[in-house]
Order: structure tokens, then C-alpha cells, then sequence
């Protein structure tokens, strides 16, 4: 069986008496898009500083690529390459001299080295701009240089904070191309995105954690379908209110009911014998005026695990 790329057991990181990682454990396959979710304050910062080897845990074990993280830190750092939200490239300097200095500070053989360049930045397609200042480029162009930057040595495993942060839309579904080709080529990547949509549409699997734990580990599709099979969207007259809510969570198969604007949202489960018979309690109790289904989405299943209250 091969070895994952990243392995957390029971890891802990405390500063004081505040526990920021709280015995996490889970682990990333080899050349899988793993994606690491949760709100503010969650612990996704923390656990990307010990996976680096930035921070050391107060307790548990990380090994990454086979090699424990306590033991060799220097090794795991050079494995990694990382795509940061900030894209910290030099401004001043064109797109092949900040490449050319991260080359020398990763010891990338010169042997070569402009030929690399040269795949890359067409790879990304800013070999046109390759004697460009930085600071000539658009939002989209900064961010396909910096994870051009982090590939250059050739890392096995890729980290990303926020991929598209800040990025117009063209640039972003470049970008996830960018990341799927990547993929393809065995390189496991690791993300942490505040974007469930680009969560959704990379991620093989997703880890959300929340207040240092992790609560909920699986594939998109499935982390969605947990939630429930169906979502109605009902609009009745007159407009929901509390005794509604209450009688309909209170119906078979009924996962969670809510009024909100002026409407009543119901999540199911269970197929579609269940909402049928949802939708006729319904109409018995109200007039409805309109109705939609669809399947829950993965912003639902992340704010039904974690809370809806807004953290610094």
C-alpha cells in the first residue's frame, strides 16, 4: 500500500491555555487535491505551519512525504512548494528573475534551468511577458506566476492558501485548470479555500475542521449528500412562520426546516416518496404559492457543521 503524502496523528498545538489544533488526525493520499475547510479561528493556519514544519506541535506526530516533520524539517520544506495568499513576488524584477531566485535559493540546477523556465511560463501562458516587471501584471498573471514559482523545483507535494483569492473569474477557471493538470502529472496538492464553489469543483476529498477538531472528512458529493438528498425552496401564503417550522422538522425524513425571506426551506431525505409527502403536509398547512428543488449545496453542509456566527 503506498505511503500517504501526509500523515497528522493526533495532533495538538496549544499557545496557553487557548488550543488552537485539538488532536487532529486524517490523512492526504499521494497525488490526490486534498482540501482543508473551516470558518475563521478554525485551526487551518495552525495546521499548515506544523505540516511545514514552521511550528512544532505540542503534541501528537506529522509525517510528510515519509519523513518526520519533528526530525527533518529542512527536507519537508524543499519538497514542498507553496502558493501563499499573498503572492510575495518581487514587483520589481520581471517574471524570469523572480524565478531565477527562487531557483537559486531551492539549489535548482542551472543546467537547464532556462529551458524549465521556458515550459513553465508557457504552462501558464506568461512566456510573452517573461521580461515583464511584475508589476506591469494583472491580479490573474501574479497568481499563475507564483504557483508557476512554487512547480520550479519540482515539489511532490503543493500547497495553496486561498488558490484564487482576489482573481476575476477567467482567471480563476485558468487557474483550476492549472491545478487539475497538476494532478495529472502525480503531484498531490493540499488547499485551504474560503471558495466552497472551488472547493467543490477541485478537491477529491475535504477535511472541515472547526475549533481545532475535525468534524467532517469525505468527498464533495458525499460530504453534500449526508446533508440530505433534496432541497425545497417553498414560497407560501401567508409567510412562514415559527409553528410552520416546527411541524414540518417534526415530518419523517425532514433533515432541517427554516423561513427565511419570506420562504420555507426544507432539506430531505430519503428519496422522493419522502418530499412528496413533505410537499402535501405542506400544502395542507398553507397555500404555496412556488416551488424548487435542488441538491444541497456544500456551503449548507459547511455552515450545518460549523455554525453560522461570524468569527475574527
Amino acid at each position: 500500500m503506498t505511503e500517504p503524502a501526509i500523515e497528522l496523528t493526533g495532533l495538538t498545538k496549544r499557545f496557553g491555555s487557548f488550543t488552537a489544533v485539538d488532536g487532529l488526525s486524517l490523512s492526504v493520499e499521494r497525488g490526490e487535491i486534498f482540501g482543508l475547510l473551516g470558518p475563521n479561528g478554525s485551526g487551518k493556519t495552525t495546521t499548515i505551519d506544523m505540516i511545514s514544519g514552521l511550528s512544532r506541535p505540542t503534541s501528537g506526530s506529522i509525517t510528510v512525504l515519509g519523513t518526520d516533520v519533528l526530525t527533518d524539517p529542512r527536507k519537508i520544506r524543499r519538497s514542498l512548494g507553496t502558493v501563499p495568499q499573498e503572492n510575495a513576488l518581487y514587483e520589481e524584477l520581471t517574471a524570469e528573475a523572480n524565478l531565477k531566485f527562487h531557483a537559486d535559493l531551492f539549489e535548482v540546477p542551472r543546467k537547464g534551468l532556462d529551458q524549465k523556465i521556458t515550459a513553465l511560463l508557457e504552462l501558464a501562458q506568461l512566456q510573452e511577458r517573461r521580461k515583464s516587471r511584475v508589476s506591469t501584471f494583472s491580479g490573474g498573471m501574479k497568481r499563475r506566476l507564483a504557483l508557476v514559482r512554487a512547480m520550479l523545483h519540482e515539489p511532490e507535494l503543493l500547497y495553496f492558501d486561498e488558490p484564487t483569492l482576489g482573481v476575476d473569474v477567467q482567471s480563476r477557471h485558468d487557474l483550476w485548470d492549472r491545478i487539475l493538470e497538476l494532478k495529472a502529472r502525480g503531484t498531490t496538492v493540499l488547499i485551504t479555500s474560503n471558495y466552497l464553489e472551488e472547493a467543490n469543483a477541485l478537491c477529491d476529498r475535504l477535511a472541515i475542521i472547526d475549533r481545532g477538531r475535525l468534524v467532517a472528512l469525505d468527498s464533495p458529493s458525499r460530504l453534500r449528500h449526508s446533508f440530505g438528498d433534496t432541497v425545497l425552496e417553498m414560497r407560501t401564503h401567508p409567510t412562514p412562520g415559527e409553528d410552520i417550522v416546527r411541524r414540518v422538522t417534526a415530518l419523517p425524513g425532514v433533515v432541517s426546516a427554516i423561513a427565511s425571506d419570506g420562504s420555507l426551506k426544507v432539506t430531505v431525505e430519503g428519496g422522493a416518496d419522502v418530499t412528496g409527502k413533505v410537499v402535501t403536509e405542506v400544502v395542507g398547512w398553507t397555500s404555496l404559492q412556488e416551488i424548487q428543488s435542488r441538491e444541497p449545496s456544500l456551503d449548507e453542509v459547511f455552515l450545518s457543521l460549523t455554525g453560522k456566527e461570524l468569527r475574527e
